[in-house]
């Protein structure tokens, strides 16, 4: 059982999982993300940075979107600790819901295609592969997704 809920991103346990997202980034993709994400992004009442925790109140994974166009909203800093079982699914799940009741048609999102783990994971989820977008217009590091989340 997992207890879903937004926190601000500059709390201990949230920068304990952004920092750990970071490491992990890094030894995959060679770049820690933090260019990508600024906590500002996440804040605010059309984005939203959420935190998975066990019944017993342990920080296991966070996600994040943030507004990126009309109808559109980027997914950042999806994190599951290693080990854990659903969490990745369980926020996306939850980030899908959210920005669905705040009316966003699509969630957009960016990896790195060296990190098959979440290609696979995306694509498994129902995300389809798009054109890069903004800042990775030009990347052929980086690979974007998209998936419809009206109801």
């Amino acid at each position: 059982m997992l207890l879903i809920t937004p926190e601000d991103p500059t709390t201990p346990d949230a920068t304990d999982l952004i920092d750990a997202l970071s490491e992990t980034l890094a030894s995959i993709t060679g770049d820690s993300g933090k260019s990508s994400f600024d906590p500002d992004d996440v804040r605010g009442p059309i984005a939203r940075f959420v935190i998975a925790r066990t019944v017993e109140g342990h920080a296991v994974g966070c996600g994040a979107f943030r507004p990126l166009q009309p109808g559109v909203a980027e997914v950042k800093r999806m994190y599951a600790k290693p080990g854990t079982k659903g969490v990745g699914l369980a926020v996306l799940s939850h980030l899908e819901r959210e920005a669905a009741s705040l009316g966003y048609e699509q969630l957009w999102l960016e990896t790195r295609l060296i990190n098959e783990r979440a290609v696979a994971f995306y694509e498994k989820h129902g995300y389809k592969r798009i054109s890069n977008f903004g800042k990775y217009i030009g990347n052929s590091a980086a690979v974007c997704f998209a998936k419809s989340i009206r109801s």
